[in-house]
């Protein structure tokens, strides 16, 4: 089958801060050491960084295991996250978590503080009866307590699965269910944007539609709102504490040990039950926090993203924890109270890092492109982004308004499966160009393979993203069905590669451009084409602050290109015929005639989750005239969709 074509130019470049660069953790030196070593001797690679960067209660003797597509990692070895988390770290004289809540109150949590905080609820959960293995579902807003709550079940072996807040009780009951948890840790309710979350509520109506295998719900009073209670099933967390505070030894861990079930949603399908083991994934997280973030103990770590997804987990709580390293938490909406709030929380809390995603600085851009500069950003001293690919106009802003011009931007590309960062730049060695990846980081072995299994060399056409080699943070499957996990990730290439799900092409210099999800190519008259790179083109047009691309069929094409775009504020009386015409020519002269979008729908934003990804299987609902399918719980403004469907 024909490649990806791409068209798709960017010519800025930015070399790293040569004072960035003076006293990063990875220099062109050390950079250059870990390539030779990973490519002499990967497992000797792997097990010197293990045995440096983890505490281990038993050391491993063999690193890698087994085939594709089940390989084991460290298998010998014995350890406890938690431990490796919190005990390592209380003697340290910074804080740990700096939790800033919707209304502005502050909290702050030491180590030494986390440390007894985990332990009594530890000790709690050991009261009620939970084993080593049991399933553990945890409800609740990205706040000191989810955060402890992960951390404990770490602490005695417990398989947690973090579900987002503010997904359904439908969807909440169809995890609780797949995994067959035992447990449900949730709150009262929390605010987000203004409006009362009522999460108990929902976890009541989860049980009401069928939820037999959880014995208890644990409550956190989060309000003063009242409640429904069931004294037979429910449990106020305050009440189970301890009356003093224990000590509870960390369960001695196997490094295959399952640590967590994080539920993905793809496109189509039930979500899937992501593993994630033990000792491998702490080892990438520890290491991509370093060599991406650069993070240092002294550091004020922001990673916007709620605990409910794969960058909380990694770039939230295990990774940053186990360098013992500050975060900075926020369970609010980026824009409320007042649409600066993320620059305000930045200034007045000395933020160092911040890490992102791309809609989320498009929907800021949108708002005010100078809002930034009534605040001091001056702490800052590197960003980043996550989620999607960021489009060269929202990463120029990022870095002129946000950066100073000072501040390398590390676009990291990865995913749920993959645990940690896979491809990136290294902020005080790479040269970065708006809109890549730039390149995977040692250890991490990439192909870009076509349809037939051949491997694609030439620059600027794509294909199917790969990852040729184990790693030690990879998925262990899918919770349930082995079969799934087959045929989701292995079978296209024979079980020869990790297949991603992603589309990508390499530039003249070897950097990694994100192309879209394999099925987001549109085939127009024969022409493969990524809609990140129609996307990209769309929202580079001055009007223009935001752009999804989904495809419909099309008589004579075969398929056409449709683009929902959202114009800049100051623009928004330019909707119209002109303007959409004005657009199409613009892609034309950015990519060519064939990527011309045959329909353009304007409307005041996009439907997206509330972890500010864009939702393109609604889009492609709303193109194709179909019945909007799948779940919407986590649509941040779903009364958009009436909007995008009158548009038409």
């Amino acid at each position: 089958m024909k490649n990806i074509e791409s068209n798709f130019k960017e010519s800025r470049k930015y070399d790293p801060n040569p004072k960035f660069a003076k006293l990063a953790t990875i220099t062109e030196k050390v950079l250059t050491s870990l390539l030779n070593d990973y490519k002499n001797n990967p497992d000797m690679f792997w097990s010197n960084l293990a045995m440096r960067e983890i505490n281990w209660i038993e050391k491993f003797t063999t690193v890698c295991s087994g085939s594709a597509p089940d390989f084991q990692w460290f298998k010998e070895g014995k350890l406890n996250i938690s431990e490796n988390c919190i005990d390592r770290h209380i003697k340290n004289s910074n804080n740990a978590i700096i939790h800033i809540s919707e209304d502005n109150q502050k909290r702050i949590v030491s180590y030494k503080d986390l440390h007894k905080h985990v332990n009594n609820f530890s000790y709690a959960l050991k009261s009620i009866g939970l084993k080593k293995g049991s399933r553990v579902i945890i409800y609740m807003p990205t706040i000191p307590e989810s955060i402890i709550a992960m951390l404990s079940c770490a602490r005695l072996g417990l398989i947690h699965s973090v579900v987002f807040a503010g997904f359904s009780s439908e969807s909440l009951k169809n995890r609780i269910n797949d995994c067959e948890a035992e447990l449900i840790i949730t709150v009262d309710s929390f605010n987000r944007n203004g409006k009362k979350i009522m999460s108990k509520e929902t976890v009541d109506n989860a049980m009401n539609q069928g939820c037999p295998s959880i014995k208890k719900i644990i409550v956190l009073k989060n309000s003063n709102h009242e409640i429904t209670f069931n004294s037979k099933m429910d449990i106020w967390w305050h009440e189970i504490l301890p009356k003093e505070d224990h000590v509870v030894s960390p369960e001695v861990m196997s490094s295959e040990d399952m640590l967590f079930i994080l539920y993905t949603s793809g496109s189509t399908g039930n979500p899937k039950g992501i593993i994630h083991t033990t000792a491998g994934y702490l080892l990438n997280c520890i290491l991509t926090n370093k060599w991406v973030f650069d993070l240092k103990k002294d550091d004020i770590f922001w990673c916007t993203a709620d605990i409910g997804w794969i960058t909380g987990h990694s770039y939230v709580v295990y990774g940053p924890l186990a360098l013992g390293s500050t975060i900075l938490i926020y369970d609010g909406a980026p824009t409320y109270p007042r649409d600066d709030r993320f620059w305000e929380i930045i200034s007045q809390n000395k933020v160092t890092i911040f890490y992102t995603a791309p809609t989320a600085l498009r929907t800021l851009m949108k708002l005010g492109k100078n809002k930034p500069d009534d605040h001091d950003l001056s702490s800052l001293r590197l960003l980043g982004t996550v989620g999607e690919p960021i489009n060269p106009k929202a990463w120029v802003w990022y870095q002129e308004k946000i950066g100073k011009g000072r501040c390398p931007i590390v676009d990291t590309w990865w995913q749920t499966e993959t645990g940690a960062n896979m491809i990136a730049p290294l902020p005080g060695v790479t040269s970065t160009i708006p809109g890549t990846c730039t390149k995977p980081l040692p250890g991490i072995d990439i192909g870009i393979i076509d349809n037939d299994g051949n491997e694609i060399h030439s620059k600027n056409q794509g294909g199917n993203l790969v990852i040729k080699k184990p790693w030690p943070s990879m998925l262990r499957g899918i919770w349930g069905d082995k079969n799934r996990y087959i045929n989701t990730y292995w079978q296209k290439y024979n079980n020869k590669y990790y297949v991603t799900g992603d589309t990508a092409r390499y530039d003249e210099y070897d950097n990694v451009w994100i192309m879209g999800r394999s099925d987001d190519v549109v085939n127009i008259s024969g022409h493969r084409l990524g809609t990140m790179e129609i996307e990209s083109a769309i929202v580079s047009h001055k009007f223009v602050s935001e752009s999804a691309v989904v495809s419909y069929k099309h008589e004579i094409k075969g398929e056409a290109i449709h683009a929902f775009i959202t114009l800049g504020n100051e623009y928004s009386e330019n909707i119209g015929p002109e303007t959409a015409e004005d657009i199409r020519m613009w892609v034309k002269d950015k990519i060519g005639s064939i990527a011309k979008p045959d329909r353009i729908s304007f409307s005041t934003s996009l439907p997206k989750t509330r972890s500010g990804k864009i939702m393109r299987r609604l889009l492609r609902n709303i193109a194709r005239g179909e019945d909007i399918s799948g779940d919407t719980s986590t649509l941040e403004n779903e009364d958009i969709l009436d909007q995008l469907k009158e548009s038409l």
